[in-house]
C-alpha cells in the first residue's frame, strides 16, 4: 500500500517512548502484563528489558528504534489490517515495522494466545 511521504516522515520522526506507554496502557487495560509486552518487543526486535529501557531513557525515534532492532526473521508472517492501512502491502520499509509492533501489540491486547503473536505455531 502506498503511505504518503508526509505519513513516513511523521513515523520516522515519532519518538518511541512517547508511544511506550500507550502500549502498555493498552494491554494491561486488557488483562495483559508489561512484562507480556517486552516479550512481543524482544521478538520482534531482538532487545531485553534493558535495552527497550534504554531506548526509553535515550528518548529514540522509531527510525533509531528499527535501526538498532535484529528484526525477527518471522516477522513477515504479520499481516492483517492495522491502523487502516494492510501490513504487507505497506511500501515503506520502516512505516511497515513500526506497524508490525503495532499489529502485535493489537493482537496481545485482544488476548491472542501468545504462540500466535509470536508466530511460532
Amino acid at each position: 500500500m502506498k503511505t504518503t511521504p508526509e505519513h513516513n516522515e511523521r513515523i520516522r520522526t515519532m519518538k518511541f517512548f512517547s508511544v511506550y506507554p500507550h502500549y502498555v496502557s493498552k494491554v494491561e487495560k486488557k488483562g495483559r502484563t508489561k512484562q507480556e509486552l517486552h516479550e512481543v518487543i524482544t521478538w520482534l526486535t531482538g532487545f531485553d528489558a534493558a535495552k527497550i529501557q534504554e531506548m526509553i531513557d535515550r528518548k529514540v525515534t522509531f527510525e533509531t528504534f528499527f535501526g538498532e532492532a535484529k528484526l525477527n526473521p518471522n516477522a513477515a508472517l504479520i499481516k492483517g489490517v492495522i491502523c487502516g492501512y494492510r501490513i504487507e502491502d505497506i511500501d515503506n520499509a520502516l512505516t511497515q515495522k513500526c506497524r508490525y509492533l503495532d499489529k502485535l501489540v493489537d493482537e496481545l491486547a485482544k488476548g491472542r494466545k501468545m504462540e500466535k503473536i509470536l508466530r511460532s505455531n
